[in-house]
């Protein structure tokens, strides 16, 4: 089954952020059990091209790459569907305008209005229509929730044709409401409260981003319904593993 497909099922994946533009740990990532892993293009140094081979790389694990898109721009969303991503995570979309753009930006017409190009997402120009057929079927939008004006337009944002889910982004979220990483504040856990009301009225797929790199910060998550959770990224998995064990083997 696809990922796109589970999805739609409202079956619970479990994925992870990169920010360290290097294959060898992209690659230990997706053989990590991962079922998808998100390239972020937002707050890290990954250019499009060492993009690229992040995702050709978590491809060929068998895991499905995606990409955090710096904006909701309709070039950078272009480009990194061409070199292969199976999807986008878009930021701060705070309105169904917004949301209408970023799926637009992913299809091609009639669906959307993504120029028509051939790279590595078309097998170099050799098999455009079969990527096409793909693209309209399997191509995957999720827009992120990190704005108090996307909770509170969020019934209208994913209602929209083409988006797959949200996830919240916790800390600018919390930071649109004048408390950043206070996450036990009062305004902030109303914000997310409003948020799983409405996605359990409409039957959304919704995701959070969590932080910490302890695995149980991720069952607290599914508890409260997440379906689409993202566990930590690179730099804390690896420097939270470096620390603990220095600090266990200092105390031997």
């Amino acid at each position: 089954m696809t990922l796109k497909q589970r999805l739609s099922k409202r079956q619970v994946t479990i994925g992870s952020w990169i920010t360290i533009g290097n294959p060898i740990v992209a690659e230990i990532m997706a053989r990590s059990g991962y079922d998808w892993l998100t390239i972020d293009m937002e707050h890290s140094a990954i250019t499009l091209d060492i993009a690229q081979e992040l995702i050709r790389i978590i491809e060929l694990c068998g895991v499905s790459p995606l990409v955090r898109v710096g904006h909701n721009d309709p070039l950078l969303i272009k480009r990194v569907m061409d070199c292969g991503a199976h999807g986008v995570i878009v930021p701060m979309v705070n309105s169904a305008e917004e949301a209408q753009q970023a799926v637009a930006s992913v299809r091609y017409p009639p669906q959307g209005f993504r120029g028509v190009g051939l790279a590595r997402a078309q097998s170099y120009g050799t098999n455009f229509e079969r990527y096409k057929a793909w693209n309209k079927e399997e191509s995957i939008v999720i827009v992120q929730v990190e704005h108090i004006k996307a909770v509170e337009n969020l019934e209208e944002i994913i209602s929209q044709d083409g988006v797959d889910g949200f996830i919240i982004g916790p800390y600018d979220l919390s930071g649109s409401l004048g408390v950043p990483g206070q996450f036990d504040h009062p305004d902030v856990k109303a914000a997310l409260d409003h948020v799983m009301q409405v996605s359990k009225q409409q039957d959304a797929l919704a995701g959070f981003h969590v932080i910490p790199a302890d695995p149980h910060s991720c069952k607290e998550k599914l508890d409260q319904g997440f379906k689409f959770i993202s566990h930590s990224l690179d730099i804390l998995l690896l420097g939270d593993q470096c620390r603990n064990a220095v600090s266990t083997i200092r105390k031997e």
